[in-house]
């Protein structure tokens, strides 16, 4: 790493041409149940030298603020990722929380390195990849539970080539999380504010917490929900998807199959697991590897993803009739209904284990990830070696073994050999009292420790818990009326919460909360209440598929 002493701390985003430039603002590349507009933005390659190397371009968008007297200020968003392109978020919030959009333009921007967001079905124009040579990929299908030296060896030729590929194009350097900041600064001086107010979402947190670091004087209100450690590594985010991931699965998961198909996953956890294994055989004799396998349990963080991993596994595990006789309310079958229907064709009850081998369980077609994804990962940060990771693996697999075994043999950020060009700061103290972290107790992606793990590093932080809640991204994604009102009071009226704790919703397909041991209760009084007294309001179809697009964007 170059010596902190050798780059500004930031750079001066008042360089001309940048900040000269005047955003056209026009129609976007995707549909919105709002009005949205959106604009290119030109930015430097690299911040520290604007001078040196060809200019890169990101596409912006706003939702123009809709009260009588016009605009307080701004509202930028990020889903997180890293590398999510972030576009078409204030239509969504702004959709699901027009209160915010009374007196807030809502600002969202597709980060270097993602392109341009347009049709969901097109590649994103300008987005820059990892151009991966086929020979270099895994032959046949992988199994990380297998370790042998064979099979070790071909888990691990993906992240070496995928490492290989970002690492050989010369832009990789300057996709990191200190230019990204000084990006979103430009995006202010050009909004004409003096400061950013913020919501991001998981990696969107670190960015986030970054921004308020390296320009304290221009971070507003901000909000960081589904926390990394945002004062420690980011990496130690990812590392621990296998623990976080295998604790949401076996205490409220499993649980809550048995209480849904009790036919299928039996009554107890021990049942559950044995119909997990029992389909994974079964998805093995049907050509379907390990490693796709238990991909569905790992950064489950969304409601829709609940569903389809049940259907599956229900599919595999058992009779084709069972999915027939799980009882729900007729609004809850209507929700199982429309996710069977979208990912194989059929309802819930006509769903076979043909079906959902012949659509690859359900798991979509992603277009190919970003290089963004990765420069940032294991460029913002010194990284952990290759040997490091499958030491982990070995940890980590016997007791976490739907996550663990594999994830130390895939990370990229292993044979990753790039330094980082800057160091990125701490949250300083001034502006902590304008932070506001949101986190969900048995997040699979963002775990409640990391989260807990930055607040005790920079005390006098906002908190709000959110108690039982297994889901990754919390504000106007679950329908919980108490998370919304304090982010909404915390953003609109500047109202702190030293110390908050909201009860979560009742889990899919379900009309009470089941509560479950964990973190949090060392900060409740009185835990078994029975269900609480929130009630599930999420009928949103938009909020569900914006959750599981967060969630899927944070894997």
């Amino acid at each position: 790493m170059i010596a902190a002493t050798a780059l500004p701390a930031t750079a001066k985003t008042a360089s001309s041409p940048y900040t000269e430039q005047k955003l056209d603002w026009g129609a976007c590349g995707f549909e919105a149940a709002v009005p949205v507009e959106c604009a290119l933005m030109t930015v430097p390659r690299d911040w520290a030298e604007p001078a040196a190397g060809d200019d890169l371009t990101v596409q912006v968008s706003r939702v123009v603020a809709t009260g009588a007297d016009g605009r307080r200020g701004i509202v930028v968003t990020n889903p997180g990722g890293p590398g999510g392109q972030g576009t078409d978020l204030p239509a969504a919030l702004a959709e699901l929380q027009p209160d915010l959009n009374v007196g807030y333009d809502l600002v969202g921007m597709d980060p270097r390195g993602t392109g341009r967001l347009g049709s969901y079905e097109e590649l994103p124009k300008d987005m820059l990849t990892c151009e991966v040579p086929v020979g270099r990929l895994p032959d046949g299908p992988l199994d990380a539970r297998d370790r042998s030296p064979e099979s070790i060896a071909e888990n691990q030729k993906a992240a070496r080539a995928v490492a290989e590929a970002c690492q050989s194009q010369a832009v990789t350097p300057y996709i990191t999380t200190w230019q990204t900041a000084h990006d979103l600064d430009l995006l202010r001086t050009l909004f004409g504010v003096d400061k950013i107010n913020y919501i991001g979402y998981s990696y969107g947190s670190w960015l986030g917490a970054k921004y308020a670091s390296m320009f304290p004087e221009h971070a507003g209100r901000m909000v960081l929900d589904s926390n990394v450690d945002w004062q420690g590594r980011l990496m130690a985010d990812f590392e621990d998807f296998p623990r976080m991931g295998q604790r949401q699965i076996d205490d409220v998961f499993l649980p809550w199959a048995n209480r849904i198909a009790p036919e299928v996953f039996g009554d107890t956890v021990e049942e559950a697991q044995e119909a997990v294994e029992r389909g994974r055989e079964v998805a093995a004799e049907y050509g379907i590897d390990g490693n796709s396998y238990d991909a569905m349990f790992i950064g489950n963080g969304s409601q829709i993803g609940w569903i389809l991993t049940l259907l599956v596994v229900a599919s595999m595990a058992a009779d084709e009739e069972a999915l027939d006789g799980i009882a729900v309310s007729e609004a809850d079958r209507a929700v199982l209904d429309r996710v069977s229907q979208d990912r194989f064709g059929v309802p819930a009850a006509k769903l076979t284990r043909a079906l959902v081998i012949k659509n690859n369980l359900g798991q979509d077609d992603y277009l190919p990830a970003p290089l963004t994804r990765f420069a940032v990962a294991c460029g913002d940060q010194p990284t952990e070696t290759t040997e490091w990771y499958k030491r982990l693996s070995d940890r980590q697999g016997p007791r976490y073994p739907y996550g663990g075994w594999q994830y130390g043999l895939s990370e990229v950020c292993g044979p990753w050999t790039d330094e980082p060009l800057q160091e990125l700061p701490e949250l300083p103290r001034e502006v902590r009292d304008d932070i506001l972290v949101v986190q969900g107790e048995f997040d699979p992606q963002t775990s409640y420790e990391q989260a807990m793990k930055a607040v005790r590093k920079a005390p006098g932080v906002n908190v709000v818990r959110v108690d039982d809640s297994p889901f990754h991204g919390q504000y106007a994604l679950q329908g919980n009326y108490c998370v919304d009102g304090v982010v909404n009071n915390f953003l609109i009226h500047g109202s702190a919460t030293d110390e908050a704790i909201c009860s979560s919703v009742p889990l899919p397909l379900e009309e009470k909360l089941h509560p479950v041991e964990g973190p949090v209760d060392d900060y409740l009084d009185d835990h078994r209440d029975g269900g609480g007294s929130l009630v599930r309001v999420v009928d949103s179809v938009l909020a569900l598929l914006l959750g599981e697009r967060i969630s899927r964007l944070n894997q």
